[in-house]
């Protein structure tokens, strides 16, 4: 857990006064899990994550569950950055206000580029391959949507919002980190009909030996039994 600047605790987002070293600049979305802002920590750009507590739920569940989510995302965001793997830095984190601060990652969402049509090629297999290195690291990441991977503005492949990371994971959690990507690209980016086997290429060309985790081999193999459950399911 990073508690290097305890004591200096951001705002809450909806109060909209900045406390020192959070200076906020915008609010950026309003989801049902939390509340993201953009801003500045310590004079460079970060952004501001605070959960929102589940009112259907017991309020001490709801807490423990939240306390042990920013947990698991402080901490694989923590080894990430010992891997100099391409995600935000974990600038901060308050447990008490449900709130954890990143360093902020210039460029474009996957999402939008596809959608805009400005897909560089190779721009999936390097996705893949992110991907790849992310699983040798022993994370898994829980919600790999295309919102969720960013295109730097020279072209690198960054990996953000591990709210549902898992360390250590399950080979099934690798596997479906590639049907959830799967998913999207099928829902979102039917134009682009070959996407997911060109990020497979990449994830398979990309491994390296690391006998702590699954191989790529043993995961795309997974993946693709989980997908023809759902087909066979749906």
């Amino acid at each position: 857990m990073c508690n290097r600047f305890q004591g200096m605790r951001p705002p809450s987002i909806m109060s909209g006064v900045p406390y020192r070293p959070w200076s906020f600049e915008m609010k950026v979305h309003e989801g049902a899990e939390a509340t993201v802002s953009k801003g500045e920590w310590l004079g460079k750009p970060a952004i501001l994550k605070v959960r929102k507590p589940k009112g259907y739920r017991n309020p001490d569940l709801d807490s423990r569950l939240t306390k042990s989510r920013m947990a698991v995302e402080a901490r694989a965001l923590s080894r990430l950055q010992r891997a100099n793997f391409p995600s935000p830095s974990l600038l901060y984190v308050d447990q008490q206000d449900s709130s954890i601060i990143i360093s902020e990652i210039e460029g474009f969402p996957l999402f939008e580029v596809m959608v805009n049509g400005n897909l560089e090629e190779g721009a999936l297999s390097r996705v893949g391959g992110t991907i790849r290195r992310l699983h040798e690291n022993g994370v898994s990441h829980g919600d790999l949507t295309t919102h969720n991977i960013m295109i730097g503005t020279d072209g690198e492949i960054f990996l953000i919002d591990f709210g549902l990371a898992k360390i250590s994971p399950e080979l099934e959690n690798l596997g479906q980190d590639l049907q959830v990507l799967n998913e999207c690209l099928t829902a979102s980016h039917s134009e682009y009909s070959e996407a997911i086997e060109k990020v497979v290429e990449g994830y398979i060309s990309s491994s390296t030996s690391a006998p702590e985790v699954p191989s790529s081999s043993d995961v795309t193999q997974r993946f693709d039994e989980i997908r023809n459950r759902v087909r066979y399911l749906g």
